[in-house]
């Protein structure tokens, strides 16, 4: 890896095409293809148009298959899991934003409470 490259900058990179990423899950190319039309995984393409899969889309396609076999949950109820999925890291990001800027008010608040019992302290002494 390069120096300073990110181990997500290398899951992302997409690098395994059709029928190697379709062995390493253990799924026909054919569902993969049919995985794609139904917007469950978008793999990056090459100049040529070859579909190249990254370490990231592997991984969501294993889930999805463990969510199919280990779980029996059919398509349908995988689109609507990773829907809540997704919906759920949107809200989490949400609350993150929420805490640091109560985070920065509090701070701000503490600091103008500081100020005004030293302001009050200057003012006795006088």
């Amino acid at each position: 890896m390069k120096r300073g490259a990110t181990m997500v900058d290398w899951e992302s990179k997409p690098r395994y095409v059709i029928s190697i990423a379709a062995r390493m899950i253990g799924i026909e190319a054919h569902t993969l293809r049919y995985y794609e039309r139904l917007g469950l995984v978008q793999p990056e393409r090459s100049s040529g148009n070859i579909r190249l899969y990254s370490e990231e889309n592997i991984d969501h396609l294993r889930y999805i298959k463990a969510l199919m076999c280990d779980c029996g949950v059919n398509l349908a109820g995988v689109e609507v899991v990773l829907k809540l999925m997704q919906r759920m890291k949107d809200m989490e990001q949400q609350l993150e934003e929420m805490e640091k800027r109560v985070k920065m008010i509090g701070e701000t608040e503490i600091e103008d409470i500081i100020e005004d019992i030293i302001e009050d302290a200057e003012w006795k002494e006088v």
